[in-house]
């Protein structure tokens, strides 16, 4: 008898490297920010701000994290939140290493 296979695990976040949201994953648009739910793995998550939604859907733009907080405005002061709630986000596969061109 076999075991189970394993979920698949995340990758480790870094913020210079390219991101993008999981091709599995739904944004639904909601006054405070955004639903977002992965129908892979039907985990469901809330962004709460307006700016972090736009800065999901921009990764994908840009050439790091870093460069997407900077080129979606973030002030500098909330850039360390900001790292860290795109951390959690890749910790729940919501968003996925992206492939360098």
């Amino acid at each position: 008898m076999t075991a189970p296979a394993a979920p698949q695990a995340a990758a480790p976040f870094d913020p210079a490297l390219p991101w993008q949201k999981s091709r599995s994953v739904a944004l639904r648009p909601e006054p405070f920010g955004a639903l977002v739910y992965h129908f892979g793995n039907r985990k469901l998550s809330f962004l709460k701000s307006k700016l972090l939604v736009g800065v999901v859907t921009a990764l994908a733009e840009h050439p790091s994290v870093d460069a997407t907080l900077v080129a979606c405005g973030v002030p500098e002061a909330q850039r360390p939140a900001y790292v860290k709630a795109l951390a959690d986000l890749a910790r729940s596969q919501m968003i996925t290493p992206r492939e360098s061109a």
